[in-house]
């Protein structure tokens, strides 16, 4: 090739997206190349963006366009409740459900001590500088139910053991249109675990 040096960069590049190894970032790289330069344009003015003008919420968090995101800044929601969630696409998640009007603390990450991080990797600084602002009554702890997410949910747990503030738990268990014969053995222990009085 007359310039391999590009490609290889562009590949190398790719590779740091989530779940993009040496196959896939060679396929998107080749794709974009041959097929789409217009959409390979788009994409890098798209994150070129993304990057100048994306700064972390000061108050929550989560990445925004501003200071103080939507939800933050929006007089509609329950200050006095703040759900902690591991990343933006976990708040996005429960926005998108509609079943939360409180606020939320995105940590950016998990407890993961095979991957060197640590509770100081995490947001979990902010979040003390937030607790101690005053006005939280609640804290519902909303991490993954993955190994990293429970240690993360735990060390949380802690910080608060001596705040006064109520901390919940999201729920865990069957979902719904679940089949009993599909579930694992750990879905089910903690559908039984927690249930609770109809």
């Amino acid at each position: 090739m007359v310039d391999a040096q590009a490609i290889e960069a562009l590949k190398k590049a790719l590779r740091r997206l989530p779940g993009v190894g040496p196959k896939t970032a060679q396929r998107m790289a080749f794709h974009l190349l041959e097929r789409d330069r217009d959409g390979a344009r788009e994409i890098a003015d798209a994150i070129t963006q993304a990057v100048s003008k994306v700064v972390h919420c000061r108050r929550c968090n989560t990445l925004s366009e501003q200071e103080i995101c939507d939800v933050c800044a929006s007089p509609k929601r329950d200050a006095s409740t703040v759900c902690v969630v591991e990343t933006p696409a976990d708040l996005d998640s429960v926005e998108q459900a509609g079943v939360y009007r409180g606020t939320y603390f995105v940590l950016m990450g998990h407890i993961s001590p095979l991957d060197g991080i640590g509770p100081d990797d995490l947001g979990i600084g902010e979040f003390q500088k937030r607790l101690a602002q005053g006005g939280i009554q609640e804290v519902i702890i909303a991490t993954n139910l993955t190994a990293e997410g429970e240690a993360t949910a735990e060390y949380i747990r802690q910080i608060l053991e001596d705040t006064g503030i109520k901390v919940t738990r999201i729920a865990r268990g069957v979902p719904v249109g679940g089949e009993l014969e599909y579930m694992d053995q750990g879905t089910l222990t903690q559908a039984f675990d927690n249930r609770r009085a109809i």
